[in-house]
């Protein structure tokens, strides 16, 4: 990868490591584990950042990136995820240690969510980043209306494991 390209990549990710943390948020349940799922989902970028086209935003295809890289994770392992260690620029991108203070109040949501299945989490998750029903349905590849329909399925189901 040219140095150009590697810069773009190094500015994209720290600019938008924010994605990344709360997919980690969502799908692990402490910090060690959040780090190490934050590092695989980084290689991942890395990997797949010279066949990104640009069709879409930078955001989508991280979102697409992250969560297939997560739930592929997250199926193969339910103690603890194994990454593989490469020499990536990890060095030159300023890693913000995630504020866990200012993501309490959302707990018992994070605590309920984790409770659906994967595709559920992903799709409340880029809700809860107020993404717009035909990216959401784009990054998850499913139709704008099956959007629509499983996010108020996943709202009434939410409520259930909230209040029961």
């Amino acid at each position: 990868m040219n140095k150009d390209l590697e810069q773009h990549f190094i500015v994209q990710l720290e600019e938008h490591q924010n994605i990344i943390h709360k997919i980690c948020r969502i799908y692990t349940s402490d910090a060690d584990a959040h780090k190490d799922l934050f590092q695989e989902i980084s290689i991942q970028l890395w990997k797949a950042f010279p066949n990104f086209r640009g069709d879409s935003k930078f955001t989508t295809w991280a979102y697409r990136v992250a969560l297939n890289t997560a739930i592929s994770l997250y199926r193969k392992s339910t103690k603890s995820i194994a990454t593989s260690d490469i020499e990536i620029t990890s060095y030159k991108i300023k890693y913000e240690e995630y504020n866990d203070e200012e993501e309490q109040q959302l707990k018992l949501l994070y605590d309920a969510v984790r409770q659906l299945n994967d595709i559920e989490k992903a799709l409340v998750y880029m809700y809860l980043e107020d993404k717009d029903y035909t990216e959401i349905a784009e990054t998850l590849g499913i139709s704008e209306v099956n959007a629509r329909v499983k996010m108020n399925r996943i709202k009434t189901k939410l409520k259930k494991i909230v209040n029961p």
